[in-house]
This record gives C-alpha cells, sequence and structure tokens, in this order.
C-alpha cells in the first residue's frame, strides 16, 4: 500500500475540485482494502473510497480522514461469464468484453469511474443498465466484518440506486461479476431512440457490437461525456442531475405548470417508471427553465455541450460548482415544481 499524508484529492476527481486528504492510502489488492477500511473503523477515523473519481464532488477544505484510492486489478472472462476487480476502469473492460463479442454492457462504453462503482450507482445509459447483467456482488461488510456475497436479488437495485447507495458506510464493494450475451458477435436489442437514429437502425434491432460500441461513445463525445484533458466541457461528472421520477399525481401538477410556463400545446417528456409513476427528462426541465448549454459566467457553468452537465472551467472551486447547482435546482422548482436531485456524492458539502 503507498501512503501519503495532506494529499490534493482534486487530482483524482473528473472535476478536479476539492481540498487534500489528511491521509491518502492506495490499495492494489482485496486484502489491502480490507486492511485499510478495518483500521480506519477500528479507530474511528473518517473514511472516503475513492474509484475512478468521476462522481465525486469533494468540498473545499478537503477531507479529514483516510482516502482510499481502490485501485485493484482483476478481469476474468468464463464464457459469458465476467468478474472485476473492484479498481478495474470501466471503458476498458467494455471494450475487452465488446472485442470478446459479448453483449450487454456495450452500450455503456466511455462511462468513466471504475468497476466497483457500477453497482453502487445502477450505472445505466443508452438503454442499458448494469442491474440487467450483474450476478454477484462481492463485498466487504464493514457492521459483520465479513466478505460478504450479494447475488442480484439482494442488491435492491432500482433506477440510479441501488442497496450499496442507500448504505453508503456499510459495504465496500470488491468485486462485481456479470452475465453477458453470447450473440454471434452482435449486440443486445437497441433500446434508445437516439442510439437506433444513429445507428439507422430501429429500436429492438441488433448490430454488430462494435459498431453500437462506436456510435455510444460518440453520441457520448458530442455530449462532452467522454473525457478529454483538453476540453473543460469533460471537467464534470457527466450527468449532475438524475431525471425525476413523479407520481402520476405530481407529473399531471407538473404537466400543467409546463402548459402555463411554455404554452397549450407544450408537452414534457415522459417515460413509463413503474406503476403510478413516470419518469421526466432533467435535461428538458434545466433547458425549459432557461438554463441554456454554457449557461454562466464565472469559473463553473453548464456545458456548452450539454445541460446536464455542470462543469469547472479551469479556475473553479466546489463552492463555485455548488453556487451553480443551487441556482439551476431553484430555477427548475420554481418555474415546473420539480426538485432535482444531484446524482454525485458530495463529500463534505451538500446543495
Amino acid at each position: 500500500m503507498q501512503e501519503r499524508h495532506d494529499a490534493p484529492l482534486a487530482p483524482l476527481t473528473t472535476f478536479r475540485l476539492g481540498g487534500p486528504a489528511a491521509r491518502l492510502i492506495t490499495a492494489t489488492t482485496d486484502a489491502e482494502v480490507i486492511a485499510a477500511v478495518r483500521e480506519a473503523d477500528d479507530t474511528g477515523t473518517p473514511l472516503l473510497l475513492i474509484g475512478g473519481g468521476s462522481n465525486l464532488v469533494i468540498g473545499d477544505k478537503g477531507f479529514p480522514g483516510t482516502a482510499l484510492v481502490v485501485a485493484t486489478k482483476g478481469f476474468t472472462l468464463d464464457g459469458t461469464r465476467l468478474e472485476l476487480a473492484a479498481g478495474e476502469v470501466w471503458t476498458d473492460a467494455v471494450a475487452r468484453t465488446v472485442d470478446a463479442g459479448l453483449a450487454g454492457i456495450e452500450c455503456l462504453a466511455g462511462i468513466p469511474g471504475s468497476a466497483g462503482a457500477t453497482p453502487i450507482q445502477n450505472v445505466g445509459a443508452y438503454g442499458q443498465e448494469v442491474s440487467s447483467t450483474i450476478t454477484e456482488v462481492v463485498a466487504y461488510d464493514r457492521t459483520t466484518h465479513q466478505t460478504v456475497t450479494l447475488p442480484n436479488a439482494d442488491c435492491a437495485f432500482s433506477y440510479r440506486h441501488s442497496r450499496f447507495k442507500a448504505d453508503p458506510d456499510r459495504y465496500v464493494v470488491l468485486r462485481v461479476r456479470y452475465d453477458l450475451e453470447d450473440a454471434n458477435g452482435l449486440s443486445g436489442p437497441i433500446k434508445y431512440a437516439e442510439t437506433a437514429r444513429a445507428l439507422g437502425v430501429e429500436p429492438g434491432d441488433r448490430v454488430p457490437l462494435s459498431a453500437a460500441r462506436e456510435t455510444v461513445v460518440k453520441l457520448r463525445a458530442g455530449k462532452g461525456m467522454v473525457l478529454d484533458p483538453e476540453d473543460h466541457d469533460t471537467w464534470s461528472a457527466g450527468s449532475f442531475f438524475t431525471n425525476p421520477i413523479l407520481t402520476h399525481t405530481d407529473f399531471e401538477a407538473f404537466r400543467a405548470r409546463v402548459k402555463e410556463h411554455l404554452g397549450q400545446d407544450a408537452e414534457p417528456p415522459a417515460y413509463p417508471a413503474g406503476e403510478g409513476h413516470t419518469k421526466t427528462s432533467a435535461a428538458w426541465l434545466i433547458d425549459k427553465a432557461g438554463f441554456t448549454k454554457g449557461y454562466g459566467t464565472g469559473p463553473a457553468r453548464i456545458s456548452t455541450k450539454h445541460t446536464l452537465a455542470l462543469t469547472n472551467r479551469g479556475e473553479a472551486t466546489t463552492e463555485d460548482l455548488l453556487a451553480l447547482a443551487r441556482e439551476v435546482v431553484a430555477g427548475v422548482h420554481e418555474t415546473f415544481g420539480v426538485t432535482l436531485v444531484n446524482e454525485p456524492v458530495t463529500v463534505g458539502v451538500s446543495l
């Protein structure tokens, strides 16, 4: 294990924001991860887990305890069954499964971060979610002090949520197991309309795996969602807000507000979200509330490529970012009566 003191955390996040950690440990094996977690728990030291840093907003004052970088490696493929160590780079893992001719996560290409984060957020994009392929999650249980294996049914997956996110101080993800599909070199059925249009196919069709992956990466890059150190639109956490899921009653009230502000012919995006619920688009809400691409005059602004991404233009502080986020949340609520919820994990700060 590597250990540093008063170590900068900003370079470990895609926002490039946040103050230092009192202590920074880098663990490269499961045993090292468990040892570091146990030591922190035994001594009552605050613990911050860091994977790819693509979903973290760290306060300007930093973190007063131990920050643990999970840098474990391990990619094992047995037929259609895949096991990834938590520290594996997700984009690389997706590329390797596509090269192996296996479908199931090809539309999750280009998403920054580590494999261990995928079950926590139930990572999803372009019609796929990891919950549809994850079979088991191996984790260290900080309550029982044991390594446990949780089957999919025990992970409580839902939209951008899981058992691990609901109880963030209990589990430390060590390994994730997936069951992919051998469709003779073809992708899973294309479910997302934008992807289907880009590929020139109908929703439900299958395409060559490489075509699906390359198309998704191109779509993400066009929205500033593929990391590029030279492009400040990618100095972000990707989508900063989750798409609101409303009861039918709340959705009808929201729909009435839309017509009031945008005209009687205006209709908000609406997608089925389980019995009695409808999902709408956070990006649409932000744009229609007046926060268009590139909005802002300070060092933190909305991306010039996508309204869902809040970005660091190079000199921002975390407080600059949060001020912008709060402005967007307040504006959307005032206009449409819907409260946006941040997707990234906040450390030492809150909206």
